[in-house]
């Protein structure tokens, strides 16, 4: 659903003593002011509220998403780097009641078929130490026909991580699931509260953090990834003469229409053959062309800004070594695992921030180790190692 957002910058002399403020007020579409609408930084714990006269006032480190959500309002993102040291007038729009869907009741089976493929693939593998704690909140949809799982959430999800010690209230945008092609995709925004600092839960983020996407980011920003532990190879895609082509794909998918409509029908054997080949065989087979590539390979720089540009699947090897806590003092193990993860920017250019953040994550496919990294290992986006 697309969003309508009414932002304004008001033109008036303004003067701050720092250079990375925000300020300014949240009203609704009859100018009048909303109180207590949560305003953050996407992905970090920096955020403030509005007060009862809707104002607000934000100091910005980071090139990060700047959130404006509250219940039952339309959420409003907007860049800080368009904002920065400007007054705004920003335009809440009461949210439309959300589209008929149909709720999964929590049965065994409701559970089994949709609500642990969500939270597999949603919050990941440890959910008895991370939670969702309003989880009957969430809506689902299922469209059989398509074989598509929609996730909606009225509510701000609240994320309990005991792990890594914090609190995650979670604006979940939307969230698909496709059997078809085996694909997930979510998109949301976050804001991080820190419940506890031990030890225990620094030893655990370091390790959620080392190797994963965000470091990776980080070093491409810094130009560092070889430094850091980090290669690149370039892969690239074959077709596969044994995977059905799109000819047969449609005659395979005809013939299954007909089947549901006619009942029990003799299947003929190069339809089975179809079939057999759609599912033991991948559409592509892949191959190492050319190792160890230098990030000017797979970037490029344009006005100051840096992108992921890059034609070719690639192959991201990572050698960790994990944090272990000795007589109080960190230390990395001396025995080392490679872990493998891919990138595929599908010919389509991503903006990388310092952060380790790039512009549309959600539309950036991973596969590998990265795919590891949901929520269960998520940190915020201002999180330095150690921390």
């Amino acid at each position: 659903m697309k969003k309508t957002v009414l932002l304004f910058l008001m033109i008036c002399p303004f003067y701050v003593l720092f250079s990375q403020t925000i300020k300014g007020t949240v009203v609704n579409d009859i100018d009048k002011p909303i109180e207590n609408v949560n305003i953050y930084l996407d992905g970090t714990k920096t955020g403030t509220t509005s007060a009862a006269d809707g104002s607000f006032n934000l100091t910005s480190k980071n090139n990060n998403s700047l959130v404006f959500q509250k219940d039952n309002y339309e959420t409003v993102i907007v860049n800080t780097s368009d904002v920065l040291n400007k007054k705004l007038k920003v335009v809440l729009i009461k949210a439309k009641e959300i589209e008929e869907v149909v709720i999964i009741p929590f049965t065994e089976t409701a559970y089994k078929n949709y609500i642990k493929y969500f939270l597999d693939s949603f919050i990941g593998s440890d959910q008895s130490n991370v939670k969702i704690k309003n989880q009957r909140s969430l809506k689902f949809s299922y469209d059989k026909t398509n074989k598509i799982l929609r996730v909606k959430a009225p509510q701000t999800l609240i994320i309990e991580n005991k792990n890594l010690g914090y609190q995650i209230d979670y604006n979940l945008q939307d969230f698909v699931g496709d059997f078809e092609n085996k694909t997930t995709r979510y998109t949301g925004t976050s804001f991080f509260k820190e419940t506890k600092n031990t030890d225990k839960v620094k030893l655990n983020r370091m390790n959620a953090y080392d190797g994963s996407q965000v470091h990776f980011f980080r070093s491409v920003f810094a130009n560092k990834v070889a430094d850091e532990g980090f290669i690149v190879n370039q892969i690239t895609k074959f077709p596969n003469s044994k995977y059905p082509t799109e000819e047969e794909l449609q005659r395979l998918k005809d013939f299954t229409e007909m089947l549901k409509s006619k009942g029990t029908l003799n299947i003929p054997e190069d339809i089975l053959d179809i079939g057999n080949r759609k599912r033991n065989e991948q559409p592509y087979k892949i191959g190492i062309t050319k190792t160890q590539i230098p990030e000017t390979d797979y970037t490029k720089k344009t006005d100051n800004k840096l992108f992921l540009d890059y034609d070719y699947m690639m192959q991201i090897n990572f050698k960790r070594y994990f944090y272990e806590l000795q007589k109080g003092q960190f230390v990395k193990a001396t025995i080392p695992i490679v872990e493998t993860s891919f990138l595929h920017p599908e010919s389509d250019t991503f903006e990388i921030y310092t952060n380790g953040n790039t512009s549309n994550p959600g539309m950036l496919t991973n596969q590998g180790e990265f795919t590891k990294n949901k929520i269960e290992f998520l940190l915020p986006l201002d999180y330095q190692l150690g921390d």
